[in-house]
This record gives structure tokens, sequence and C-alpha cells, in this order.
């Protein structure tokens, strides 16, 4: 019973705050009568990291020495489901771990929107 509940709460939670978003053009008249149309448009959210676009090939060097084991690596370069796949293996049980510090020494593993700003 109370399964069915919460689960009928997280139903019309998800109706109510996806339901007010649309993502077509909106045509909406003003109390004066006036259609105007609303078009959609991109917002771009950025975080300072992202925003700075830099990626040091020193900096993840040292990432996967020290924390390697967690995937923080995988994470400073873009690689969102590969940090969070090596966060709950622990690296491979450091196999991938090992495999990405070589990979990061000769130049192979390169951020995902791109080359390093910095190499060694």
């Amino acid at each position: 019973m109370k399964l069915k509940l919460l689960f009928s709460l997280i139903a019309i939670l998800f109706v109510s705050v996806f339901a007010t978003y649309a993502s077509f053009p909106v045509e909406r008249v003003s109390p004066n009568n006036v259609t105007t149309v609303v078009e959609k448009h991109k917002e771009v959210v950025t975080s300072p990291a992202a925003a700075a676009g830099d990626k040091s090939q020193l900096i993840a060097l040292l990432l996967v020495l020290l924390v390697g084991g967690i995937g923080i690596h995988r994470f400073y370069l873009g690689y969102t489901w590969q940090g969070v796949v090596q966060l709950l293996t622990l690296g491979g049980c450091g196999i991938w771990s090992l495999i990405d510090l070589i990979r990061i020494i000769t130049g192979d593993l390169q951020p995902k929107d791109g080359s390093y700003a910095k190499t060694l």
C-alpha cells in the first residue's frame, strides 16, 4: 500500500514538473489579444571547470596516480560513465587504473572534447 502511494506521488510530481515544459514553439496570447510566438532557446549551463576547457595531461596523470582506483581522472577528462564504472569496480581492482596510467603517459587517453591544452 505504501509503495503504491509512493509511486503515485512520484508520478504526480513528475507529470506536474515536466508537463509545463514545451520543447516546441508555443503561441501565447497576451491580454491585449496580441499573439506572440515563444521560440525554444538553448541554454548553456557551464561550470567554471567546463568554461575554462583547459585539460592538463599532468593533472590527469596526478589524478590517476593518487586516486586512480576510484576513477576521478575519468571524470576530469569528461568520461562520466566510465568514471562511474571505475568508481563502482574500484578501477577494475587496479588493473584499469594501471592501463589508464600508461595511456595518459603515452598521450593515448585524451580528453573527451579534444586534446590536452598542456602536455608533459
